[in-house]
């Protein structure tokens, strides 16, 4: 786990994010074994987390869980300012089109974030679902917003990666990721080759303001038993033409301007 550099509250986000992650009830001794901050730090941030409503103790199971005032947050977060919204009928009309599963994401602190998934009219598992992190080098959402990124933030996010190898086919150092972001821009999309999970591919393209800020992501994908990387590729101009629409329609909506242009780095 990264440590913000923010005091009392960068901590705080800190745990929250922690306990986020492990996607089920958690105990505090095992929020204690992943965490950097002592024990009674720890405990500590989590009691007053709990006081404050972002956090749930079930005194049953000596679990705790996101907290209801932390989800009524989130949901008027995606209500009022998330790229979500917009696209959300955008993307069903490309499922629905294409017979695939759509994600939409954005990239924050050097992660790809799924904001939402239309599943395939046959859905298939895979890793991705709203509201996960994943890696940015290795997913074609990931890859297509990296590309049309500012320079040095190309070059800030690249150095966090940790080109950990999840199949044959991963990206594993920066100048192949750089390579790969060069023919990106070439061709305005980029593909997932079975690099986060075997079998998994898709073609991205990434969603752009006027003024060719990344504002996101939108990507179809499918499995190898029953699509071509050739294939998927000639779905490029009817992926573009919803990236499009999004940016149009998040534009109008008046999109936040900070939401993905000034994101910070972890550490900073």
């Amino acid at each position: 786990m990264t440590e913000r550099r923010d005091g009392t509250v960068g901590k705080a986000l800190d745990v929250l994010d922690q306990v986020a992650d492990f996607g089920r009830p958690v105990r505090f001794s095992e929020v204690l074994d992943g965490s950097s901050y002592p024990k009674p730090t720890l405990y500590r941030l989590m009691q007053t987390l709990t006081h404050q409503g972002m956090l749930h103790f079930d005194q049953d199971r000596q679990t705790y869980s996101p907290g209801a005032r932390l989800v009524r947050l989130a949901h008027a977060a995606w209500a009022q300012s998330s790229l979500a919204q917009v696209a959300s009928p955008h993307i069903e009309a490309l499922s629905a089109q294409t017979g695939e599963t759509v994600h939409l994401a954005q990239i924050d602190a050097a992660q790809v974030l799924y904001l939402d998934k239309r599943n395939a009219t046959d859905p298939i598992p895979m890793y991705s679902q709203a509201g996960r992190v994943g890696p940015v080098y290795c997913t074609g959402v990931g890859k297509v917003m990296l590309a049309y990124l500012p320079p040095d933030q190309i070059a800030g996010v690249i150095a966090q990666q940790s080109f950990h190898r999840f199949t044959p086919q991963t990206i594993t150092t920066a100048a192949a990721l750089r390579a790969e972001l060069d023919a990106i821009r070439d061709r305005g999309f980029g593909f997932d080759r079975e690099e986060h999970e075997p079998g998994i591919i898709c073609v991205a393209v990434p969603i752009l303001s006027d003024a060719k800020r990344v504002m996101g992501a939108v990507s179809v994908t499918s499995t190898t038993a029953r699509q071509s990387l050739d294939a998927l590729a000639q779905l490029a101009p009817r992926v573009r033409d919803t990236a499009q629409a999004i940016a149009r329609d998040a534009q109008r909506w008046s999109f936040p301007a900070h939401a993905t242009q000034d994101f910070k780095l972890a550490g900073e």
